[in-house]
């Protein structure tokens, strides 16, 4: 499995942008695009569903040695034995008992939409953190971005793995790059383009102009 200081590129299976597409089909596209993690995200399933659907992703990830991300449900992660269960800042500091992770449990991810909320999941036994909305996007309608003044500070700050999220295209990611980001999470530009795989690999081009730093 890739070692997550060195995985850039954080793709989604998404219920939202599924496009009459199977989660399994979307996620072998993704991984045979240079995926280097996949989060199954999905907002309005049930957990059954969800844990289904994970099922039959893992085979797929495995054997592309992607990391299989868990979104929200941590206790569903653990059973799966998912590498990764990404959170929100409320799942994780205003649960009554934390998720704690261990050798045994999966790893976790933190959402961090600002500079404080970044500096108190850097306290956290985090694996990485996510930094954004950059740009407004229609994963987080409503929000907006948080600007690229915060990669910069994350750039400058971060004390661990981070990737910078929301609205990043094949358009701005040059500006993303430099202002500091060298890891992004990508969601609609990759599973609205009409060729996902080949959407992977061009952000995995662009990605791999740039020295990896932390």
């Amino acid at each position: 499995m890739k070692p997550l200081a060195d995985c850039r590129l954080y793709a989604f299976v998404d219920s939202a942008y599924l496009h009459d597409r199977t989660p399994a089909d979307l996620a072998q596209q993704l991984c045979d695009g240079g995926a280097d993690l996949i989060q199954l995200r999905a907002k309005d399933w049930p957990e059954e569903r969800i844990r289904q659907t994970a099922e039959e992703i893992i085979p797929i990830t495995c054997a592309a040695g992607v990391p299989l991300v868990i979104n929200d449900h941590w206790q569903l992660a653990t059973d799966l034995e998912a590498e990764i269960c990404h959170l929100g800042q409320e799942d994780y500091f205003e649960s009554s008992v934390p998720p704690q992770p261990s050798t045994l449990n999966p790893h976790l991810g933190l959402s961090t939409p600002a500079p404080e909320q970044a500096t108190r999941a850097m306290k956290t036994n985090a694996a990485y953190l996510a930094v954004g909305p950059v740009f407004p996007t229609p994963t987080k309608p409503g929000r907006p971005g948080v600007t690229l003044d915060y990669v910069r500070w994350a750039a400058a700050n971060m004390d661990r793995p981070w990737f910078a999220i929301g609205g990043i295209t094949l358009e701005n990611i040059d500006s993303v790059l430099e202002a500091g980001a060298r890891r992004i999470c990508v969601v609609s530009a990759i599973l609205n383009a009409p060729d996902v795989t080949h959407a992977c690999q061009q952000f995995h081009k662009r990605l791999a102009s740039v020295p990896l730093k932390m």
